[in-house]
């Protein structure tokens, strides 16, 4: 089970994958209005409302340079990310093991920053009157893999609960919010019952869910509170108590706190490093940094404290200054 609090203040320092020394050979030597060229992002679907919103600010600032944002999830834009056809990968999980070899293959290299906080969020349609908190117990007995076929109904995880059947919405198998809701939940990455709704597409699990009363998925925190007024969150209990005592709602404060245990998480983007040459990415990650506080509350995420932005960018100066030493 993922300990949030202990991998948070791991991934807080950043992981520098360049040696480098000196500051960013770019500093002062553009600015946005005369920058020109293109950026290819793309990636995980939680972290896509944080990138937009920061290139839709860039461009306003940047007309020259055309920014392109996709959602293809976690695992596809580290596919993407590892072959060198994309210049940043958004990620809402950390680069795995495999896709670091194949980066390493590729002789890519680059630079890992957490940008803000999530809490993955479990929700039901606002008519499901019956589930007032949910324990992870529960949880996994739902979604791990010897529940298909045979947890299939309400009744099943409390006795209490309708005779209905479940039908289950969540993260497709390239979402790293399928891979971090799997080993939080059912204890093993990548392992979970397959017979759900599955999308790397958050926008299609709320439909799911706020249409049908029978409904259970999981998504990103934003998610649920652009559209709070059709779904209803569930608040998680990390103990095996059935009557849900201690239960926690995700929050700007609980996720922060980390007492929305186990389901609160680091979000990312990874940078290349041969992007990173190009003024015009420097321009936009930097600005990135500066802004991602402000705008990952705004769209319905968890800014990070002022400090680790800070020291975020002096890690990416220090990446481009390793970059021009090439």
């Amino acid at each position: 089970m993922l300990k949030f609090k202990l991998y948070a203040a791991l991934v807080l320092g950043g992981t520098l994958l360049l040696s480098a020394c000196g500051g960013n050979q770019n500093e002062g030597s553009t600015t946005a209005s005369n920058l020109e060229g293109s950026i290819q992002i793309d990636g995980s679907s939680t972290v896509y409302p944080i990138t937009e919103a920061v290139a839709e600010d860039f461009r306003a600032e940047a007309s020259g340079v055309k920014v392109t944002v996709g959602i293809s999830g976690t695992g596809g834009g580290m596919k993407k990310f590892t072959r060198g056809e994309i210049d940043i990968v958004d990620a809402s999980r950390t680069m795995n093991a495999e896709e670091a070899a194949t980066a390493n293959s590729n002789n890519i290299s680059y630079l890992e920053l957490p940008v803000a906080y999530d809490g993955l969020t479990i929700v039901v349609n606002p008519e499901n009157d019956w589930v007032k908190d949910i324990t992870v117990a529960e949880l996994k007995k739902i979604w791990e893999p010897a529940a298909q076929g045979t947890i299939t109904r309400w009744n099943q995880i409390r006795p209490e609960w309708p005779n209905q059947e479940i039908h289950l919405y969540g993260a497709g198998v390239e979402s790293g919010t399928y891979d971090y809701f799997t080993e939080a939940i059912v204890g093993k990455s990548h392992s979970s019952r397959g017979d759900y709704t599955a999308s790397e597409d958050d926008n299609v699990l709320v439909q799911g869910v706020s249409t049908d009363k029978y409904a259970l998925g999981f998504f990103g925190y934003a998610y649920y509170e652009e559209n709070q007024n059709k779904l209803k969150a569930v608040p998680v209990n990390d103990g095996n108590d059935s009557n849900g005592a201690g239960a926690i709602m995700p929050s700007l404060e609980t996720v922060k706190d980390g007492t929305y245990a186990p389901l609160s998480r680091p979000l990312f983007i990874y940078v290349n490093s041969k992007a990173a040459a190009r003024p015009e990415v420097v321009e936009f990650v930097n600005f990135y940094l500066d802004n991602a506080a402000t705008l990952s509350e705004e769209v319905g995420y968890i800014p990070m404290p002022a400090e680790n932005y800070k020291e975020q960018k002096q890690k990416f100066q220090q990446f481009t200054s390793g970059v021009a030493k090439q």
